[in-house]
Formats: structure tokens, C-alpha cells, sequence
């Protein structure tokens, strides 16, 4: 498996990751035993880097994950976490909590759930209009200085407010849709020369 660094100073992770996602939510049902096992095939083929998110089957995925990582070397595994995404009962989103309690709040609740004492890389799934993201970005850093997250990462972000963020603290990854239908991220964020983002 080949690998990659994220960032300059982010982990190396295999150049595949495993998105966790849909083994708990939004693709109709699954099977958790088969989505164990497809942990552990990703393990043995080299895959180190696993993504989840704390409201994906209302924290279903952090406990699959849990149970799928018992007895695997912590240190081989890149966890990445988003955060921030209010569900309701039915599981309709909500809105989005991104202030520095609710994100405090949220990485004890992902912590418990994943049976882990720390996460790699922690970022909140989409941007707040409401809470500044240098708030946001500081109370993660200061997750940091605690030892409870290693690295932070963004997601659904535009130039500018990577710019803000990496401000406060280096962000090592965004996750972002790119396709052949949405390549707006081509102008702004993927050009080496003009925006500066892969330089930062």
C-alpha cells in the first residue's frame, strides 16, 4: 500500500482510506458483521487511515469501529472524526454545533464511544455561519495541547476560511467533494501557484 503525508505536519496514512459511513447510515441497511470483517480486510491490506463521523447512525459507526479495532495496534490506525452535525429522533439534520462547549462536548462522547484515548485527526463536518472559525479551531487546538486530538482537519471549506483556520493552528486535510461535476474547488483551492492553500 502506498502512502502519503497529509500537510506538513500531519501523519502518513495509506494512500487508500476506509470511509465508514455506510456501514451505519444513509445507504439503506447493512450488516454489521460484514462491515467488521470489511474493517479488517482494509487493515490487511495496508489501509491505516479510517474516517467516521460522531452522527453517522447517531454514533452507531464509533461503536462499530470500536468493536472492530479491538485488538488492533492503535498505532497503525489513523482515526479521523467529524463532528458538529445535529440530528434530531428521526434523524433529520438540524443544524450545526461548532462553538467551543459543543466541541469540547462532542470529542468526550466520541472518545467513550470508540473506546480510544485519543483522535488523529478531528475536524467539524461543515463550517458554522454562526460561530467564527478561528472559535471553532481553538478550542480543537486546544484538544491538542490536551493530548486528546493529534492533528486537525476541515471539511466543505472555501479558501478563505482554510486560510482563518490554518491561522490558529496548522490544518493537515480538508475533505471536500470533488467530482467531475464539482470541480469549483479547481479555482480556488487546488492551484499550487494562486491560492497558497498547499503551501500553508
Amino acid at each position: 500500500m502506498q502512502t502519503r503525508r497529509l500537510g506538513k505536519t500531519g501523519p502518513t496514512v495509506s494512500a487508500l482510506g476506509l470511509g465508514a459511513m455506510g456501514m451505519s447510515d444513509f445507504y439503506g441497511p447493512a450488516d454489521e458483521q460484514e462491515s467488521i470483517f470489511t474493517v479488517h480486510a482494509a487493515l490487511e491490506a495496508g489501509v491505516t487511515l479510517i474516517d467516521t463521523g460522531d452522527f453517522y447512525g447517531m454514533g452507531h459507526n464509533e461503536m462499530l469501529l470500536r468493536d472492530a479495532l479491538k485488538g488492533a495496534k492503535r498505532e497503525n490506525i489513523v482515526l479521523s472524526v467529524k463532528y458538529g452535525a445535529q440530528r434530531g429522533a428521526n434523524g433529520a439534520f438540524i443544524g450545526i454545533a461548532t462553538d467551543p462547549a459543543a466541541t469540547k462536548t462532542a470529542i468526550a462522547y466520541s472518545l467513550k464511544r470508540l473506546g480510544a484515548d485519543y483522535i488523529d485527526i478531528y475536524r467539524p463536518a461543515r463550517v458554522s455561519p454562526l460561530v467564527p472559525i478561528e472559535d471553532t479551531i481553538g478550542a480543537i487546538a486546544d484538544l491538542v495541547k490536551e493530548g486528546y486530538v493529534r492533528h486537525i482537519g476541515l471539511s466543505e471549506a472555501g479558501a478563505d476560511t482554510i486560510r482563518r483556520a490554518h491561522a490558529v493552528h496548522p490544518i493537515v486535510d480538508l475533505q471536500i467533494e470533488y467530482a467531475m461535476i464539482t470541480r469549483t474547488v479547481e479555482r480556488d483551492i487546488l492551484p499550487n501557484d494562486e491560492a497558497g492553500i498547499n503551501r500553508a
